[in-house]
């Protein structure tokens, strides 16, 4: 289950080592808008068979190393949002361990290639959140394998759309809340074991968690009780002086939507914003380094910030 690899890069090399990517051209190029080719995956969708591919190198982010010496571990980790946070997590000096499901393997192997690209460890852990035996094992071998453990990404998520309530299933009524909201609950209760005085959990919320989506109730659902889930345990874990915060997006560019929308919604995904794109997984990283670093937050804990491509109405 453990794979890991300690690199020694000097950040110059670091810096000509992204410049030469293919990806690091692409986060330059303006940010891609719809229509995009129509095209759909069977769940869970895989990054690497997107087009166009969603950018998580973030070229012109320079670490400063905010997070030198600790450890994150990433839930969904292995694509999307959760790649882009691994990255710059260990852009900021952090080693990192992500969390993904079996059938998502070779999008976790990009990701372990990308944070050892940055000069360090990635530990591979497949499992399904929803299962708390896992979540406890998981956190376990993070503890075991890289030392220590002071920041946590619920951002493991499964979404269906559904145009009535009476077409949700109580299988997939269950899966939603399972994955969403129970894995949450198992992955921070399995953490603080771990995190000493200074960590932070940061969730993963939604705008559909704010203003809901009428074929997304389930999602939706589970999304709202992702902000109430921050802010409870925001309160409860202040006096350890460990924090809890929530980034919120609108639409962004992963696999969670061209495995769920039929293609052509998907070509069309995030075109009813004000910026009329969905946005990039790199776009939505740094927020989750903010969350994470004592030198930008020491002083926010319980709040869910909102990333919606220039909506106002939830902020």
């Amino acid at each position: 289950m453990a794979q890991q690899t300690r690199r020694s890069r000097n950040p110059a090399t670091k810096q000509a080592s992204r410049t030469q990517s293919s990806g690091a051209s692409r986060s330059r190029s303006p940010k891609p808008k719809p229509p995009f080719p129509p095209q759909h995956q069977p769940r869970p969708g895989l990054e690497a068979k997107m087009t166009p591919r969603p950018r998580y190198e973030s070229p012109k982010y320079q670490g400063s190393g905010k997070l030198t010496g600790r450890v994150a571990l990433i839930t969904g980790g292995d694509s999307g949002i959760g790649r882009a946070v691994a990255v710059l997590y260990a852009r900021e000096g952090a080693d990192v361990a992500i969390v993904y499901l079996a059938d998502e393997e070779v999008d976790a192997q990009e990701t372990k290639r990308a944070v050892e690209a940055e000069g360090q460890r990635c530990l591979l852990l497949p499992g399904d959140v929803s299962n708390s035996t896992f979540c406890d094992a998981a956190v376990d071998q993070v503890a075991a394998s890289l030392g220590r453990l002071d920041i946590l990404v619920n951002n493991a998520a499964f979404q269906k759309h559904q145009p009535h309530l009476q077409d949700i299933t109580d299988e997939q009524l269950h899966r939603t809340f399972a994955t969403n909201i129970f894995g949450y609950f198992y992955m921070a209760r399995a953490a603080l074991r771990y995190m000493p005085a200074g960590s932070a959990i940061v969730n993963t919320g939604s705008i559909t968690g704010l203003e809901g989506s009428k074929q997304l109730l389930d999602y939706s659902a589970t999304k709202g009780a992702i902000h109430a889930f921050t802010k409870a345990l925001a309160q409860q874990l202040v006096e350890k002086k460990i924090r809890v915060n929530c980034v919120a997006p609108g639409p962004i560019w992963t696999p969670l939507n061209v495995a769920d929308k039929p293609a052509p919604k998907a070509a069309k995904h995030g075109s009813d914003v004000p910026m009329q794109r969905p946005g990039q997984p790199e776009e939505v990283a740094p927020a989750y380094v903010f969350f994470a670093s004592n030198a930008d937050s020491s002083y926010i804990t319980g709040e869910v910030l909102t990333l919606l491509g220039g909506e106002t109405s939830a902020a």
